[in-house]
């Protein structure tokens, strides 16, 4: 009888499954082609909901076959609402037209923050990163993100990121799901990202999704435009940093199309030809630029098929031939990236969607030198250089309509080259040539995880996961098991409590020595010395909207600890690339980061921005630095506040301004500094030497640091296509904000009497207008 009813309710349940029907399909703009990230879909009947995933696929399970109410709604798009007949299971396209300005998104265009499971994650449209005032007018991706509570820039004009007291490289930078080892231009002037070939931007700074792993303090999750599949569109921009130009179009009209987007700064252009001139033979120039491209194309209602590719570098290159002379001198910088992936999303059934890659990233920082003259010849290269060679796959299971069951697997080759050196010398025909290579090494890494985002009840939902990490270098493996978790309640209406913990394991170092602003990142391994960097966070928050979507509020507060942290060793303030790098470098540091977040946010009508305040503290700890003693991090900010404030005077005449305050850089600068008179041993010997008192690592403050920017949008509608004039101002009252602090003096007219030291400051950028013109075609 037991068997019986045991079967029995298997064909229930069985009979239940079968009866299910399924809705799938991408969403799409309509106007492009390109999929959309993050729309919401809805159903009336069954007062569900879910987001499209990063390829803008979705998935709604009905228990019965019948008519159905569904309603798409995305930021910056008309939502479609429309009533289908389910009588079995349906893959179709929707698309959305694009057009409504942001504030004039309603109700359900973005679930409410109050209603995300997710804590410590922001998101920026490309139309507000754009609307944000920029130095020299250049609009940059990461200097839009400084603004958020959280984020700090590193040091004036700097672009780059320094998340909730971690440093730049512990950021996770992905473009197209494969990461970026270096991310600035013009000595962080300027960020890699390209604003007109990104689609979506997502940053995540506690929490993590366990599908995202291998680094300590956030992710950055950059993802490009795939290309206009209806028809051909240009866009080009003239301005006073560089000059850019994207083209997309169909390859064959709603099943592939193309990007091409280009930035090149155009200083160099001018500037090579006339140095020589006006320098007596000794010409000088230097440029960065960006080329991406990408390719897509659908192979079948069930599988498509994505090409990426990113280049970019910066070159300074210095020449002198002196007239009436027969010797000549070249020397050549070049440092940057290259990335490829191939990305093939296939639907095995409507509730199974993967995604698997082949990528390969490298950053490479070269060097050369080559003097000629008198009988002899001088050659120098250096390279230094890490790559990475991937594969790896994603599934996307949609169990139901509150239940999304993520799973993957990938496997990560990676090579580093620190340093390589050739002198290549002749001497009267005499010819010495001599290569030295420091550290070359080679790492395998292979990652799995599980992650389940779930809808418990209408005010209860979250994303659990674990992650587990294996890393082996130089016959030493290195595992890591990495839980997640990113819970939300719904306690009343429009406000709920968050929570997030994450672990995390950073199977990378980095030593820099870039104060000159010319990069010299070496990108090194664990050893059996050094191991891999560590990191629990800790993060409660409160979030809320207000009934009329116009306002969106948050209060965060987070916890953070790191281990495994790696520092110059006392008196050492750069790598040299000789010798063993392990002596440069004191390891097993302590961090501690914490801090409370504000955030409000207006979202609708003519006048949007947002203020962002976060009261913070970072230190960090050494064996054998500083004594022992806990210090502050070099860019803890206690005080950090941006306010952001955009207007629309109408259609045509948009107008923005930025604000942003924080706390002075910690610094290690001598407390006295003085001169003691004595006697020289000859006439080139000063006489009198320097004393200085230091007080202790990073204890002093450098002062607060504050700016304000402004600009203009002048915006003209065509037959085809829009030119804008935007018009800015960088630091419009002239702040003169401090670069770095130096002690000097002078002596005294009568005999060797110095006066006394005096504290100087140098400062990097006053009030800087700019302007420039952009048009599509």
């Amino acid at each position: 009888m037991r068997r019986i009813t045991i079967l029995a309710l298997c064909a229930i349940m069985a009979g239940k499954l079968l009866a299910q029907v399924n809705l799938s399909g991408y969403v799409t703009d309509d106007t492009t082609g390109e999929p959309l990230i993050g729309v919401s879909v809805y159903c009336t009947e069954t007062e569900q909901g879910q987001a499209s995933n990063a390829f803008g696929y979705f998935n709604f399970t009905f228990a019965d076959k019948g008519k159905y109410s569904i309603q798409f709604s995305y930021v910056g798009y008309a939502p479609y609402k429309a009533r289908f007949d389910i009588k079995d299971d349906t893959l179709m396209g929707i698309t959305l037209q694009p057009g409504l300005d942001i504030q004039e998104i309603s109700v359900k265009a973005q679930k409410p923050i109050e209603e995300r499971a997710e804590i410590s994650t922001a998101q920026l449209t490309m139309k507000e990163v754009k609307r944000i005032p920029a130095l020299g007018g250049e609009v940059d991706l990461i200097k839009a993100l400084q603004l958020l509570p959280g984020v700090s820039q590193g040091s004036e004009g700097s672009s780059g990121m320094y998340v909730r007291g971690g440093s730049p490289d512990q950021n996770l930078i992905l473009l197209d799901d494969v990461p970026l080892y270096y991310v600035n231009h013009l000595g962080g002037f300027v960020s890699t990202f390209n604003p007109d070939a990104i689609q979506n931007v997502t940053l995540i700074k506690g929490g993590f999704p366990a599908r995202y792993g291998s680094r300590l303090s956030s992710v950055l999750d950059v993802r490009m435009k795939n290309g206009n599949t209806k028809q051909f569109k240009g866009h080009a921009t003239v301005g006073m940093v560089s000059s850019k130009l994207t083209l997309e179009g169909p390859v064959k009209k709603e099943t592939s199309s193309y990007l091409i987007s280009v930035r090149r700064m155009m200083y160099d252009i001018l500037m090579r030809p006339l140095t020589p001139l006006l320098f007596n033979g000794a010409g000088m120039g230097y440029n960065f630029y960006d080329a991406n491209a990408k390719y897509n194309h659908k192979l079948s209602h069930r599988d498509r098929l994505y090409l990426s590719f990113y280049m970019g570098d910066d070159r300074s290159i210095t020449s002198f031939k002196p007239k009436d002379s027969d010797i000549t001198s070249k020397g050549k910088l070049r440092w940057g990236n290259t990335l490829a992936a191939l990305r093939w999303n296939h639907v095995f059934n409507p509730k199974l969607f993967n995604n698997l890659t082949a990528s390969y990233t490298q950053y490479r920082n070269t060097m050369e030198q080559n003097y000629k003259g008198s009988g002899s010849k001088f050659d120098y290269r250096f390279l230094s250089k890490v790559s990475d060679a991937t594969l790896k796959t994603d599934f996307d299971w949609f169990v139901g309509n509150t239940y999304t069951l993520r799973t993957g697997a990938n496997i990560i080759y990676h090579r580093y080259l620190p340093s390589r050196m050739n002198n290549k010398q002749s001497v009267d025909g005499v010819t010495n040539d001599s290569t030295h290579v420091n550290y070359r090494e080679e790492a395998m890494e292979a990652n799995v995880y599980i992650e389940n985002e779930i809808q418990l009840s209408p005010n209860i939902s979250f994303n659990l996961g674990l992650r587990y990490a294996n890393y082996k270098v130089d016959r030493k493996i290195y595992p890591s098991i990495e839980p997640r978790l990113a819970f939300n309640y719904r306690f009343m209406p429009h406000h709920s409590l968050k929570l997030g913990y994450a672990q995390m394991q950073q199977n990378v170092h980095l030593l820099t020595g870039s104060s000159t602003g010319m990069p010299s990142d070496y990108w090194l391994p664990p050893t059996k010395r050094l191991a891999p960097q560590l990191s629990v966070q800790y993060s409660v928050g409160w979030a809320h909207t207000t009934a009329d979507k116009k306002f969106e509020i948050s209060v965060e507060a987070y916890y953070k600890e790191m281990d495994n942290l790696i520092s110059f060793k006392d008196g050492v303030s750069y790598f040299t690339g000789l010798g063993n790098w392990e002596n440069h470098v004191e390891g097993k540091g302590k961090g501690t980061a914490r801090g409370i977040e504000f955030f409000l946010k207006k979202n609708k009508g003519k006048t949007t921005g947002w203020i962002g305040y976060t009261l913070s503290e970072t230190t960090r700890k050494f064996g054998e630095v500083n004594q022992g003693k806990r210090y502050p991090y070099r860019y803890d900010r206690p005080h950090d506040i941006s306010i952001v404030v955009q207007h629309q005077i109408r259609p045509s005449i948009d107008v923005f301004a930025s604000w942003v305050y924080n706390t002075g850089n910690a610094i290690t600068l001598a407390k006295e500094h003085f001169m003691v008179p004595h006697e020289p041993k000859d006439e080139y010997e000063k006489p009198y030497v320097s004393v200085e008192i230091y007080d202790g690592k990073n204890s002093t403050r450098m002062q607060a640091y504050h700016r304000l920017d402004v600009g203009i949008n002048f915006i003209k509608k065509r037959s085809r296509g829009e030119r804008i004039w935007r018009l800015s101002v960088y630091n419009l009252y002239n702040r003169q904000n401090a670069y770095y602090y130096f002690w000097d003096n002078e002596l005294n007219a009568i005999g060797w009497e110095l006066t006394e030291p005096r504290l100087y400051k140098q400062t990097l950028f006053p009030i800087i207008p700019s302007v420039s013109y952009s048009w599509t075609f």
